[in-house]
């Protein structure tokens, strides 16, 4: 098992995509730091995932205020004594409105989402791993980012901040063990309906497995070299 005893925390864990990658890394052998915002679905996903106590702990906290990632590493540490792994799988999704329409508190709450959260668990961990010299934090970002489509200035400004975090780290994290990858996709198919229905608007979906395997790679020894990548996961434009 690749994963085997890599202590990964996943901020995030509840949506459709953590619970996946949550499955996957259990699988590979993983320990699990399970983080989010309700008690109840994260009692919910250790049920799904029938993991023993010795292999998770699951921590209950709002990472988009300053003293939650301290906090979820502590508990880190508290169980397994370190960390390797990081995700952020938070974020939701505000669009649709042309830049005069659009308030200020709606980029404010993508900045909260994406860059704020992203920020405050670097600041915390990305220490930490520099002192075992070895670590992974990956994030998962749009390529829209590239190329803002009409009518996305709240989640595109929020996604292009989080992406500077991640490129400004791999430059600052060269030759220490650790790495900052970007993961880029159109939309998380967590129904899988590409498979099941397939069009030409779901084409370029990409399935939680799928990005769960690639995730799986980057936190493998053989990526050590992987650092500051934009890796695109979405197939056909």
């Amino acid at each position: 098992m690749r994963m085997q005893n890599k202590v990964t925390v996943i901020a995030g864990a509840t949506g459709g995509l953590g619970r996946v990658v949550a499955r996957e890394f259990a699988a590979q052998g993983a320990k699990l730091v399970l983080v989010g915002t309700n008690a109840e679905r994260l009692a919910q996903l250790v049920t799904e995932l029938k993991i023993n106590l010795e292999s998770y702990v699951t921590v209950i906290a709002d990472l988009t205020q300053s003293g939650a990632a301290q906090e979820v590493l502590g508990a880190a540490l508290a169980k397994f004594g370190r960390v390797d792994i990081l995700f952020n799988f938070i974020g939701g999704w505000i669009a649709g409105k042309p830049v005069p329409e659009v308030a200020p508190e709606e980029v404010e709450n993508m900045l909260a989402q994406h860059f704020w959260t992203s920020f405050n668990l670097a600041q915390v961990f990305i220490p930490h791993m520099l002192e075992n010299h070895w670590g992974r934090y990956v994030v998962i970002s749009t390529p829209g980012v590239g190329a803002p489509p009409a009518k996305s200035l709240p989640y595109t400004t929020g996604k292009a901040a989080e992406e500077t975090l991640m490129l400004t780290l791999a430059e600052e994290l060269k030759h220490t063990g650790v790495t900052a990858n970007v993961l880029r996709v159109r939309s998380i198919d967590v129904e899988h309906k590409r498979e099941r229905e397939p069009s030409p608007k779901n084409a370029a979906w990409t399935t939680p497995e799928e990005i769960a395997a690639a995730l799986i790679y980057l936190c493998s020894d053989e990526a050590n070299r992987v650092n500051g990548a934009r890796i695109p996961l979405y197939g056909a434009p």
